[in-house]
């Protein structure tokens, strides 16, 4: 028995993605003989129909099914290892993938990432920005090496990823100048529900902290006057500063706005026991990876010097 080979399955894989031979050949750059060629191959070492070939459609078999999921697996292990090998050479070549947040990769995460690339330059990193939910998914299917995300994993993959503080952030209500809060420097809770607010999208980790800090202080969100929603922190940002009522933002991306007066941040005060602190919302930085899948030596040298960053005490801008 010769057994099933690579690049069978590689073809394989693309006639079923496409359901179609000259498709497959094309995307592949070889012909259509030898896709069907291999395909015939492969039935035949088996004895079993991968495809059925109805005219000049093409559907996939019970037996193409399983081998899809299957042929998947192997060649993204393939894949991995190939990397391994590759970083073996003392760190000098290898693409490392990361997945983050958007706070965090446009705010903390290049200067991490600019001194990983001084102690090993010949080394490519693949960052994706995107909100933390995307983040967490990409981490959980293998999209990435490591997710960085400064929201909360869904209970549904909180089985098969690992979590760890690598930073932290305080999250701030700001203001605009034309807004009646940027004259005071503190607010009572029930105030929140008397203003219009700008909020980030669902999934967003700078949502989900706000959220978390509302029902901390008995409030809903329904009972806040939501009047926009934006997918980027950015737009936020601008939409409150030309006036357009409060929000919660991270205090790294108003650093800036705020030294320069065009945003205020506001203090709230939690009123309801008789002490009336002042209350600061607090959300940390989380490193992800999947507990099972490959980790390259490269990612776990990413991963290393994120950790020494945080007990040195850098992490925490």
């Amino acid at each position: 028995m010769a057994g099933m080979t690579l690049e069978q399955l590689r073809i394989f894989l693309a006639v079923a993605e496409h359901l179609h031979f000259t498709r497959a050949a094309e995307m592949l750059y070889i012909t259509q003989p030898a896709v069907s060629a291999a395909i015939q191959s492969l039935e035949m070492e088996y004895g079993v129909k991968l495809f059925h070939r109805i005219g000049r459609h093409v559907e996939i078999a019970e037996a193409g099914k399983l081998l899809q999921l299957e042929a998947q697996k192997i060649l993204d292990h393939v894949a991995l290892t190939e990397r391994g090998l590759r970083e073996l050479n003392n760190l000098q070549r290898g693409e490392l993938k990361l997945g983050s947040s958007l706070t965090i990769g446009n705010y903390w995460l290049p200067s991490k990432i600019s001194e990983f690339k001084s102690q090993y330059p010949g080394i490519t990193i693949n960052c994706t920005l995107a909100n933390t939910e995307e983040i967490c998914v990409g981490t959980a299917t293998g999209q990435f090496d490591l997710g960085l995300i400064e929201g909360d994993v869904k209970p549904a993959l909180q089985g098969c990823l690992e979590q760890e503080i690598v930073g932290k952030d305080r999250l701030k209500i700001v203001v605009g100048k034309s807004h009646p809060w940027y004259e005071n420097s503190e607010i009572t809770v029930e105030k929140l529900t008397k203003t219009a607010w700008v909020m980030r999208e669902p999934g967003s980790g700078t949502q989900q902290r706000f959220e978390a800090a509302l029902q901390n202080w008995g409030i809903n969100l329904s009972e806040l006057n939501v009047i926009l929603v934006f997918n980027s922190g950015e737009m936020t940002k601008a939409a409150v500063e030309s006036g357009v009522g409060a929000t919660g933002i991270s205090e790294l991306m108003v650093k800036k706005e705020l030294q320069l007066d065009t945003l205020r941040a506001i203090k709230v005060i939690d009123n309801r026991n008789s002490d009336s602190t002042i209350t600061e919302i607090v959300r940390p930085f989380l490193k992800l990876k999947h507990r099972q899948r490959f980790q390259t030596t490269l990612s776990k040298a990413f991963e290393q010097m994120l950790m020494s960053s945080t007990l040195n005490g850098s992490s925490q801008d």
